[in-house]
């Protein structure tokens, strides 16, 4: 559920929920984490913020990618054991 804070006046909860879905029609499919409205005058200004999805690893195993090890028969554990890992390096 998305936090709203409103600054400098008050502001119905039907209006903030406007301002919200707006913001999600413009980014569809993100998730906002939180909102601010701040009310200045005659003007409204609106800062947001995303969630972060959560990442997922794939791995490439005999030319295809698979997401999770869940699922694998004992073959394919081998195969990804036996396998030549390259590590990442700092510069």
């Amino acid at each position: 559920m998305t936090k709203i804070e409103v600054k400098g006046g008050k502001m119905s909860v039907q209006e903030q929920y406007e301002y919200l879905k707006r913001i999600e029609e413009k980014h569809k499919g993100a998730q906002i984490q939180d909102m601010t409205i701040t009310i200045d005058g005659d003007y409204v200004n609106i800062d947001y913020h995303f969630e972060y999805p959560k990442f997922q690893r794939i791995r490439r195993i005999t030319g295809y990618l698979v997401g999770g090890m869940e699922r694998w028969n004992n073959g394919k554990f081998a195969e990804e054991h036996d396998r030549v890992k390259h590590g990442v390096s700092e510069v």
